[in-house]
């Protein structure tokens, strides 16, 4: 069966704007252009848009999704299978937030009691959870299950207390950062600071620390797109000034 932009958009519950915007980038291509000039979609297509709504429900960004879903490799089935398996993770992460939250109301109602542990153990399954999803494959590549695992699990036995003090770190990081940068220059005090403040915040998660690690990591945050969006959200060429600062930092650049 084939379909108008109108009929594709109606059946997947987009709008035709998202759809020509997908056809303006190369996500998602029209089957054929009719007499009329119309954009006509066939069933490659409409499964094409199934799996492009599969990975932005997961979170994942178009440039990625492009980068995916264009390989030549790209297996529909095994596709599917991998979302399953990451709804399936998605479905667990809220569950425990629900069953988190009902614990709580009965906490209030005055039926149970509940260690400060317990408030916040779904917020940081449901944390490790989203990381594996976003960046779990290419870390585990990187470092290994048996440090990823690690990771995961000093993240879990948190307290609170630790949580506050990381995201304390995590502010003053990024500030000093954005002050180092104004310099242009990795090798100074400011920037020096924050490659500090950064291993700081890193030894939260990590359980044990290593300057290759360190900038094998920072190196991550310019090839992986993601990172850099992240970092160069406010100033561009902040992830690789980041970099630069981290390699001095460690040693690896001189």
């Amino acid at each position: 069966m084939e379909y108008t932009v109108q009929k594709l958009g109606r059946l997947a519950g987009v709008s035709t704007r998202t759809l020509r915007f997908y056809d303006e980038i190369g996500i998602l291509k029209p089957a054929r252009i009719n007499s009329s000039g119309y954009r006509i979609y066939g069933q490659k297509e409409v499964d094409r848009l199934q799996q492009i709504l599969f990975y932005r429900e997961l979170g994942v960004s178009l440039d990625r999704i492009k980068q995916i879903v264009t390989d030549p490799s790209f297996n529909g089935a095994d596709a599917l299978k991998e979302h399953r398996e990451q709804l399936l993770d998605k479905r667990k992460q809220l569950d425990l937030l629900i069953s988190n939250v009902e614990k709580t109301i009965a906490l209030y109602e005055g039926r149970i009691t509940m260690t400060d542990k317990e408030k916040f153990e779904g917020f940081k399954q449901k944390l490790m959870e989203d990381n594996e999803n976003k960046y779990g494959k290419e870390i585990r590549e990187k470092y290994g299950d048996d440090v990823v695992d690690k990771s995961n699990e000093k993240l879990m036995n948190m307290t609170q207390e630790q949580h506050e003090a990381a995201a304390r770190l995590v502010a003053e990081m990024t500030s000093t950062l954005a002050e180092a940068f104004k310099t242009g220059d990795p090798a100074g005090e400011l920037a020096q600071k924050a490659a500090e403040l950064h291993k700081q915040w890193l030894m939260f998660y990590w359980s044990e620390y290593s300057k290759e690690g360190h900038a094998g990591l920072a190196q991550m945050y310019v090839d992986d797109e993601r990172f850099t969006a992240h970092y160069d959200a406010e100033q561009p060429g902040t992830a690789a000034f980041l970099r630069d600062a981290i390699h001095i930092y460690t040693s690896m650049k001189k």
